[in-house]
């Protein structure tokens, strides 16, 4: 007994390191190429080059948004670029808008667009996309002057491989960061709409880890063809897409693909607490990331070139890749069908079985369906200790290894004990019948996840089938290899996922560990340890869980490198008739912050832009003009026509009106845009303008009905009134602004009668 003790323990030893080692490998092994130097041929993309060229686009590194001064800096060093490369670059200017009335909210300003002719030629071309500007917070190297760098770059090496075939267009738009205007001033031109053939967007949420293929255009089998066969390495799945679905954020691609463009949408996602901050700086960006960002975008153009543009769509494929060097795709046509292949082989070994005991089968049918429920709650758990030490939602923000040690001790935990009552070939084939009976469930409902299942699956299935007419040692070793495919899959995925997620959704770490340990659980004999045996083990792992997940608690929540979001608001409210501080973060209010001014306890509902919860403490009197508009009203049959002329004073950077939803609101007109809004819409309607490009233009409100209405004007001015040094030296080293970051927000009333 002791023997065989000794022999479990070290098969869960020995299993538990690989599982580590196939998990590093998923994280290190992700396709991040070396990156080339400024001597690396003529026709490959260098990230030295492409540094040096992000370099001169930047200058002085501060930020850049829509409508400044330094925009419009970068915007010429961008056309001083292009011209060192003989490549003939125009500025498109116009007036656009963007959103939904039925949303309620639009954005709009005058934004610049640069064109610039790559491979000169006439038809449908291959666009190269990318946005300029950057958030009022912070410098935007990474996003998206990486992007604008990375097509210069690729610009340079195409003109050195002199590659013939369609033509290639650079659009490097205006206003992405305000709501992709720039890219919806380019589709609103029907000649420029007209000339694109297929885009390749070049987009960032970090500034490390692979440059991920995150979303393609509907019918996507013949890009991934073309992805496959033109990319250096590989960093993608079809599960990001509907990942992507549930996050709050777009891109331009979004629009080309709306107008139902074929379309490729790459990105970086690692480190993204620097993302939309200050720390987003060019030093900041892994050369490696900046290097994979070019090999695919230089891939991807080069491959297009030469295809049918005409005929880019087929049919929609289920795609994952795995340590950056396989990509094992398929028609989505085809998961259902082999998965239930994988199943019918699963089945086909329990017929071959000799009689089992029913006891034994129930309890190896039980167990599978068990494990993933047990590690999601004990990673609940072991996160909820670590946030109550913390004092924080997220405690894992700035230091994630002892929660990372701590979530998976917990998953083993869990695993050793569903491990116990599994033994023999009943084992075997309930948990392989387990994952394909899951892989035809994702491959119905959700065929982006199905790779995950089905290539375990069939690996099992056949696994398991053939193991039923080999002897105890052959068929324990393609069961070994087939667990070691699936571990493969999910801890990669495991990997990718805290690089998505981080482990604040600890559940995209400890399902893959479940999902993949699952098919281990025979492997580890666990029923040949001794129960005192057992139980020690299970107690070891309980100690170290708990032990790193109390030192998860007692980490800082943040750190220079990732540092707490928090944007100070100073608002002048003309409506209350008093001015107050407001502090936006998701998280506590530091101490020393609420030193400086008597802030609420907790965070209230406060008009910012738009309506937002933030701490709030009194700063006397209102002190600065309140926003001025001049008004002509009539009616028109049973609907009153409202114009609105903005006189926003020459400080705004933003000017917004606010309509309340019982105002009877029809429609929207900011010159020559309109926009319906829907009867039934249960919110207020806000319009948004950036720059002054809106100062010309009036905005004309079709209200059902003529009423007592009272609008929301507003204007804000990026920074702080004098007054707010002291807020500001009061703000932890380890917390930044992000996104609008610290601004001064000015609110009025217009009474409509």
């Amino acid at each position: 007994m002791r023997s065989a003790t000794l022999r479990a323990i070290a098969r869960i030893c020995v299993l538990t390191l690989g599982a580590v080692l196939i998990w590093l490998a998923g994280r290190e092994y992700n396709g991040l190429p070396q990156p080339r130097g400024d001597d690396a041929p003529a026709v490959e993309f260098s990230a030295a080059r492409a540094d040096l060229t992000l370099s001169r686009i930047l200058g002085p590194e501060i930020p850049h948004p829509l409508g400044s001064n330094e925009n419009a800096n970068v915007r010429g060093r961008i056309q001083e670029e292009f011209k060192r490369l003989g490549v003939n670059a125009v500025v498109y200017q116009a007036f656009a808008c963007n959103g939904h009335g039925d949303e309620g909210y639009v954005a709009c300003a005058a934004v610049t667009d640069i064109i610039a002719e790559v491979v000169p030629g006439d038809g449908k071309a291959v666009v190269m996309l990318a946005h300029y500007d950057s958030v009022p917070a912070g410098p935007g190297a990474a996003d998206d002057a990486s992007g604008v760098a990375t097509i210069i770059e690729t610009a340079r090496a195409l003109k050195a491989r002199g590659i013939a075939g369609h033509p290639v267009l650079a659009v490097l738009t205006d206003g992405e960061e305000a709501g992709m205007l720039g890219a919806r001033a380019f589709l609103d031109n029907a000649a420029l709409k007209a000339r694109v053939g297929v885009v390749v967007n070049m987009e960032a949420r970090g500034n490390q880890g692979p440059s991920l293929l995150f979303q393609t255009s509907p019918g996507d089998g013949k890009l991934i063809d073309l992805y496959a066969r033109g990319a250096k390495s590989y960093a993608t799945s079809s599960l990001f897409a509907p990942i992507y679905k549930l996050l709050p954020n777009d891109t331009d691609l979004t629009l080309f693909l709306a107008e139902a463009m074929p379309g490729l949408n790459f990105a970086f996602i690692g480190d993204g607490a620097q993302y939309h901050t200050v720390l987003d700086r060019r030093g900041n960006l892994n050369p490696s990331t900046l290097q994979h960002h070019g090999d695919n975008a230089l891939g991807a153009v080069s491959a297009l070139m030469s295809a049918d543009l005409t005929n880019l769509k087929g049919s929609d494929e289920i795609y994952l890749s795995l340590f950056g060097h396989w990509l094992p795709h398929l028609p989505v046509a085809w998961a259902l069908p082999l998965a239930i292949v994988a199943l019918l082989l699963t089945i086909a070994a329990i017929f071959q079985l000799a009689p089992i005991d029913r006891g034994e089968l129930w309890r190896a049918l039980i167990v599978p369906p068990l494990l993933p429920i047990g590690c999601g709650s004990a990673g609940w758990a072991v996160h909820s200790v670590a946030a109550v030490m913390s004092g924080h939602d997220d405690p894992s923000y700035a230091y994630p290894l002892p929660l990372r040690i701590a979530l998976a001790f917990s998953a083993l935990a869990v695993i050793v004990i569903c491990a116990r009552p599994v033994r023999g070939k009943a084992a075997f084939i309930s948990i392989w019948l387990w994952m394909s009976v899951l892989g035809v469930v994702a491959a119905a409902a959700m065929p982006g996840l199905s790779p995950y299942f089905l290539l375990p699956a069939l690996a099992g299935g056949v696994a398991v089938l053939t193991a039923t007419y080999l002897g105890a040692r052959c068929g324990e070793a393609l069961m070994l290899l087939a667990a070691l495919a699936a571990l493969a899959i999910w801890l990669s995925f495991a990997a990718l996922g805290e690089g998505l997620m981080g482990l604040h959704l600890h559940l995209l770490f400890t399902l893959p560990i479940a999902l993949g340990g699952m098919t281990a659980l025979p492997l580890l004999r666990i029923n040949d340890m001794s129960r005192r045996a057992w139980l020690m083990t299970v107690a070891g792992c309980a100690v170290v869980t708990i032990a790193t997940a109390i030192l998860a608690g007692a980490q800082p929540p943040y750190s220079a490198r990732t540092p707490q979001r928090l944007n100070i608001t100073f608002v002048d409210d003309h409506i209350a008739g008093k001015a107050l501080w407001a502090v936006d973060t998701p998280d506590t209010l530091p101490t020393e912050m609420r030193r400086v001014e008597g802030f609420s306890p907790e965070r209230v509902r406060v008009l910012l832009t738009r309506a937002r919860l933030a701490y709030v403490a009194p700063a006397g009197d209102v002190r600065y003009t309140a926003p001025m508009v001049a008004v002509d009203s009539a009616l028109a049959g049973d609907r009153w026509r409202v114009a609105v002329h903005w006189q926003a004073s020459p400080q705004a950077d933003v000017f917004f009106l606010m309509v309340p939803r019982d105002a009877g609101l029809l429609s929207v007109e900011a010159g020559d845009k309109s926009f319906a809004v829907p009867k039934a819409m249960q919110r207020s309607f806000t319009l948004v303008c950036h720059g002054d490009g809106c100062n010309s233009k009036d905005v004309v409100l079709e209200l059902a009905r003529r009423k007592p209405v009272e609008l929301t004007i507003g204007e804000q001015r990026y920074g702080l009134p004098t007054d707010g040094a002291a807020l500001l030296a009061a703000r932890p080293a380890a917390a930044v602004p992000s996104g609008v970051g610290d601004s001064t927000i000015l609110l009025g009333r217009l009474a409509l009668q």
